[in-house]
């Protein structure tokens, strides 16, 4: 399989939906800058498209102040990819969703930072600036290490709320502009 000199997989575990909505708003942003999205629920990895993609974005619920316990197996069945350093040079991101406003979110990300850069990829922030504390504000929980989102335990019909995915949008956007300029 051969792929678009850009393109990026958006990786996720989402039990409720809510982080496959955030996904599908990241997805929206990235293509805006026309690259190729390749959006993939962790129980249907294509192994091969994310070891050819550019840019993979990793997301996952908080749950207990960390990834979901699914997605800590996709991280561990990358075992193989980490020992040959497959994913080196690649540009890593992710993002995260809780119900509740901190969730411990930061420490997912952390996670999953720590996990990107054991294999050799570069790092990708949310450097936008926070614009207030409102649902409609952007990046409103001053998340710069990678997207917060917020569900509220609330169904996915009505949240995350619309300042967090147009955040979302944003950071697709972004992250796409940083693997232009690497390119």
């Amino acid at each position: 399989m051969s792929l678009s000199a850009k393109s990026l997989a958006i990786v996720y575990h989402s039990p409720y939906g809510h982080t496959a909505k955030v996904a599908s708003f990241i997805a929206q942003g990235a293509e805006t800058m026309g690259v190729r999205v390749h959006k993939m629920d962790i129980e249907h990895i294509d192994w091969d498209v994310l070891d050819q993609v550019d840019a993979i974005i990793f997301g996952t619920p908080t749950y207990m102040g960390s990834v979901t316990g699914p997605f800590k197996m996709f991280m561990d069945s990358t075992s193989r990819r980490w020992k040959d350093q497959q994913w080196r040079g690649k540009l890593g991101a992710a993002f995260t969703n809780s119900g509740g406003l901190s969730g411990d979110k930061l420490a997912v990300l952390q996670q999953i930072n720590i996990f990107a850069m054991q294999h050799g990829m570069l790092w990708s922030g949310l450097p936008l600036m926070p614009t207030g504390i409102k649902p409609t504000d952007l990046n409103r929980m001053a998340g710069y290490l990678g997207l917060m989102t917020q569900s509220d335990n609330a169904p996915v019909e009505i949240t995350p709320p619309s300042g967090d995915l147009a955040t979302a949008v944003w950071f697709g956007e972004y992250v796409v502009g940083v693997l232009h300029r690497l390119k």
